[in-house]
C-alpha cells in the first residue's frame, strides 16, 4: 500500500496549498462556507496532516480519518451541484462531487484496513 498511498495522497498534497490563497477563501465564501477565512486554511492543514501519514504509510489509519474529516464537509459544501443552475457549471461540480466520493471511499478503506504490508508501520 505504500506506493498506492503515495498516489492517493498526492492529490491532497498538491491541492492543499491552494487552501491558503485568497482566491480559494473567496470562492468558499461565495459558495456560502461559514468563516471561510478560518475554515478554508484549516481544511488545508487537515488535508496535509491526513495525506502525509497515508503517503508514508505510518499511522495511515489516523491520516485516512483526517482525510475523511476533510472530504465530507468539502464535498458537501464546495461541490453542491444541486444548488447550481448553470448546466456547464453544474456538470463540473457533479464531476468534482463524484471524484470526492471516490476519494472518500478510498480513505474509508485505508481507515478500516490500514496501509498494508509494505507500509512503514505495517498495520494489519
Amino acid at each position: 500500500m505504500l506506493r498506492d498511498g503515495i498516489l492517493f495522497a498526492f492529490i491532497f498534497l498538491v491541492a492543499a496549498p491552494r487552501c491558503f490563497t485568497e482566491e480559494d477563501i473567496h470562492q468558499a465564501a461565495d459558495l456560502g462556507a461559514p468563516l471561510a477565512s478560518l475554515l478554508v486554511p484549516l481544511s488545508g492543514v487537515l488535508a496535509i496532516v491526513g495525506a502525509l501519514p497515508v503517503a508514508v504509510g505510518y499511522r495511515a489509519r489516523w491520516g485516512a480519518w483526517a482525510l475523511v474529516a476533510f472530504l465530507v464537509p468539502v464535498t458537501l459544501g464546495m461541490h453542491a451541484f444541486w444548488r447550481i443552475g448553470d448546466p456547464a457549471l453544474r456538470h463540473v461540480q457533479e464531476a468534482n462531487f463524484a471524484k470526492n466520493l471516490s476519494m472518500l471511499g478510498a480513505a474509508l478503506l485505508i481507515a478500516f484496513y490500514g496501509s498494508g504490508p509494505l507500509s512503514v508501520s505495517a498495520e494489519p
